[in-house]
């Protein structure tokens, strides 16, 4: 295996988790924004009123995009399979 080949699975693996990643961080970081904004106009500084809306939302967004992620983790690793087998 040459370095070049080593680095091209490294940059499509982390590529690949950013991408699989980023819809639950997004919808993470937006209703903990629109909490944070809802704690402040109305100063009621409950911390389990952060954490809750958050994990819902973050298991909303996994259902939803549940198959696209196990599809490019299915292609990424058939991809992986494949560099595999021509070394």
């Amino acid at each position: 295996m040459t370095p070049e080949i080593a680095i091209d699975i490294c940059r499509k693996a982390i590529q690949t988790i950013l991408m699989c990643s980023a819809p639950m961080l997004i919808i993470a970081l937006l209703v903990g924004l629109l909490i944070s904004i809802f704690q402040a106009a109305t100063q009621i500084n409950e911390q389990t009123m952060t954490f809750v809306p958050k994990i819902v939302a973050v298991f909303i967004t996994l259902l939803i995009f549940g198959a696209w992620i196990i599809n490019t983790l299915t292609i990424f690793t058939v991809g992986l399979f494949d560099v595999m087998v021509t070394l």
